[in-house]
Protein backbone atom coordinates (compact mmCIF):
# COMPACT_ATOMS: atom_id res chain seq x y z
CA UNK A 1 0.00 0.00 0.00
CA UNK A 2 0.99 3.42 -0.68
CA UNK A 3 1.83 6.00 2.51
CA UNK A 4 -1.08 8.03 0.98
CA UNK A 5 -3.66 5.26 0.95
CA UNK A 6 -2.44 5.01 5.15
CA UNK A 7 -2.39 8.31 5.61
CA UNK A 8 -6.34 8.22 4.54
CA UNK A 9 -7.33 5.29 6.09
CA UNK A 10 -5.92 7.24 9.49
CA UNK A 11 -7.58 9.95 8.67
CA UNK A 12 -10.56 7.85 8.72
CA UNK A 13 -9.64 5.99 11.66
CA UNK A 14 -9.24 9.67 13.82
CA UNK A 15 -12.70 10.82 12.11
CA UNK A 16 -14.65 7.87 13.35
CA UNK A 17 -12.94 7.76 16.84
CA UNK A 18 -13.69 12.09 17.41
CA UNK A 19 -17.53 10.96 16.69
CA UNK A 20 -17.53 8.05 19.23
CA UNK A 21 -16.13 10.49 21.55
CA UNK A 22 -18.37 13.19 20.47
CA UNK A 23 -21.95 10.69 21.10
CA UNK A 24 -19.74 9.62 24.20
CA UNK A 25 -19.88 12.83 25.65
CA UNK A 26 -23.55 13.46 24.66
CA UNK A 27 -24.46 10.51 26.51
CA UNK A 28 -22.88 11.63 29.71
CA UNK A 29 -24.15 15.01 29.29
CA UNK A 30 -27.72 13.95 29.23
CA UNK A 31 -27.60 11.05 31.78
CA UNK A 32 -26.09 14.05 33.95
CA UNK A 33 -29.13 16.59 33.22
CA UNK A 34 -31.83 13.77 33.95
CA UNK A 35 -30.17 12.72 37.40
CA UNK A 36 -30.53 16.44 38.21
CA UNK A 37 -33.45 16.65 37.28
CA UNK A 38 -35.01 13.36 38.44
CA UNK A 39 -33.25 13.99 42.54
CA UNK A 40 -36.20 14.40 44.57
CA UNK A 41 -36.29 16.75 47.32
CA UNK A 42 -36.13 15.34 50.96
CA UNK A 43 -39.57 14.04 52.22
CA UNK A 44 -41.12 16.25 54.45
CA UNK A 45 -41.47 15.95 58.23
CA UNK A 46 -44.77 14.76 59.53
CA UNK A 47 -46.04 15.28 63.02
CA UNK A 48 -45.92 11.55 63.63
CA UNK A 49 -42.07 11.21 62.70
CA UNK A 50 -41.70 14.41 65.16
CA UNK A 51 -43.22 12.66 67.69
CA UNK A 52 -41.78 9.30 67.76
CA UNK A 53 -37.91 11.04 68.39
CA UNK A 54 -39.31 13.28 71.35
CA UNK A 55 -41.12 10.26 72.52
CA UNK A 56 -37.92 8.31 72.83
CA UNK A 57 -36.19 10.75 74.09
CA UNK A 58 -38.92 11.28 76.88
CA UNK A 59 -38.69 7.57 77.96
CA UNK A 60 -35.12 8.19 77.87
CA UNK A 61 -35.48 10.92 81.10
CA UNK A 62 -35.49 14.23 78.89
CA UNK A 63 -39.01 14.90 79.43
CA UNK A 64 -38.02 18.39 80.86
CA UNK A 65 -35.90 18.78 78.04
CA UNK A 66 -38.68 17.66 75.23
CA UNK A 67 -41.20 20.41 77.24
CA UNK A 68 -38.60 23.62 77.28
CA UNK A 69 -37.65 22.45 73.28
CA UNK A 70 -41.84 22.36 72.67
CA UNK A 71 -42.43 25.28 74.19
CA UNK A 72 -39.05 27.51 73.04
CA UNK A 73 -40.65 27.20 69.52
CA UNK A 74 -44.22 29.01 71.23
CA UNK A 75 -46.39 25.83 71.32
CA UNK A 76 -47.74 24.69 74.61
CA UNK A 77 -48.18 20.97 73.12
CA UNK A 78 -46.36 19.01 70.05
CA UNK A 79 -49.32 19.82 68.07
CA UNK A 80 -49.11 23.25 68.41
CA UNK A 81 -45.57 23.35 66.99
CA UNK A 82 -45.25 24.70 62.97
CA UNK A 83 -44.36 22.12 60.68
CA UNK A 84 -42.19 24.25 59.35
CA UNK A 85 -39.65 23.93 62.43
CA UNK A 86 -39.88 20.46 63.08
CA UNK A 87 -36.39 20.02 61.45
CA UNK A 88 -35.31 22.40 63.76
CA UNK A 89 -37.36 21.15 66.79
CA UNK A 90 -35.39 17.21 65.90
CA UNK A 91 -32.38 18.93 65.59
CA UNK A 92 -32.36 20.41 69.02
CA UNK A 93 -33.75 17.01 70.56
CA UNK A 94 -30.42 15.37 68.86
CA UNK A 95 -28.53 17.46 71.52
CA UNK A 96 -30.77 16.13 74.55
CA UNK A 97 -28.22 13.84 75.98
Amino acid sequence: MSQIILLKNVADDMRGLAESITALANAIASDHEETVQTEEPAPQLTLSDVRGVLAKKSQAGFIKGVKALIQKYDAERLSDVKPEDYEALLKDAEELS
